[in-house]
């Protein structure tokens, strides 16, 4: 999912709805879903444990996932 699509979809899902955090959000029905960046799986499973550590660890103080945010953190 693009940095577009994550905005694009966030804001539908989330209005009327509720936020949560890494990403997780509750539609205005009560279902939750998590809005994912298709490049969160490969920052998160790096031969690199600590730039997985430090994704990790920014994604873990974020509601809507940023994608620019996540790739510098773990840079």
């Amino acid at each position: 999912m693009t940095p577009g699509m994550v905005g694009y979809f966030w804001s539908k899902l989330s209005e009327s709805g509720q936020e949560g955090p890494c990403g997780w959000l509750k539609d205005k029905f009560g279902l939750s879903w998590q809005v994912v960046p298709s490049v969160l799986p490969e920052l998160l499973q790096s031969e690199n444990s600590a730039k997985a550590q430090r994704a990790m660890k920014a994604m873990l103080q974020m509601r809507k996932l940023d994608i620019a945010a996540l790739k510098q953190a773990a840079a």
